[in-house]
């Protein structure tokens, strides 16, 4: 390598800490799981984890500050999903495509997975990262960007609409 040559460092940018190579091996599979439950579709959630590790590792520097970095990157992996899913809607007018259930990470009562899947991704993604991730209510609310308030009343319907169609299918 000559003098006039780039480094490496200086080609890819600077190169994010281990800290984050730490982080994304203990965190990428519970954002995974959690979106995988958020938005039934396996391969979206793998997708949108991926994309938003990418740019966690892009803005680690900033990321890592944060007082929930998990949170920022589920928030990222939501948001990205969510355009992905209208693009998707938009290009495939009129035909109805069908989400494939995370068979593994449904809950083992048959009836509560149906129920869960018929929440709207709103209220669904309070009830992962609630009860699921077992986060606080202002973990919830950092992480999708909402008010406190926001997180109880979308948990408080959320559970009121598991309990009725939970019982509905018994």
């Amino acid at each position: 390598m000559t003098a006039d040559e780039p480094t490496a460092e200086q080609v890819v940018g600077t190169l994010a800490p281990r800290d984050f190579e730490d982080f994304y091996r203990s965190r990428r599979e519970q954002v995974f799981r959690g979106l995988a439950l958020t938005l039934r579709d396996r391969d979206l959630a793998a997708d949108a984890t991926d994309e938003a590790m990418a740019r966690a590792y892009q803005r680690w520097r900033s990321v890592s500050g944060y007082n929930n970095p998990e949170g920022w990157v589920y928030r990222v992996g939501l948001n990205w999903a969510r355009s992905r899913m209208r693009r998707t809607k938009r290009e495939v007018r009129g035909f109805r495509l069908e989400d494939r259930p995370a068979a593994e990470l449904t809950p083992a009562d048959p009836s509560l997975a149906a129920a869960l899947e018929e929440l709207p991704v709103e209220q669904r993604a309070v009830v992962v990262l609630r009860c699921y991730f077992d986060w606080s209510t202002e973990q919830v609310a950092k992480a999708l960007g909402v008010p406190k308030g926001t997180v109880k009343s979308r948990l408080a319907r959320a559970l009121e609409r598991l309990e009725s169609n939970v019982e509905v299918a018994r």
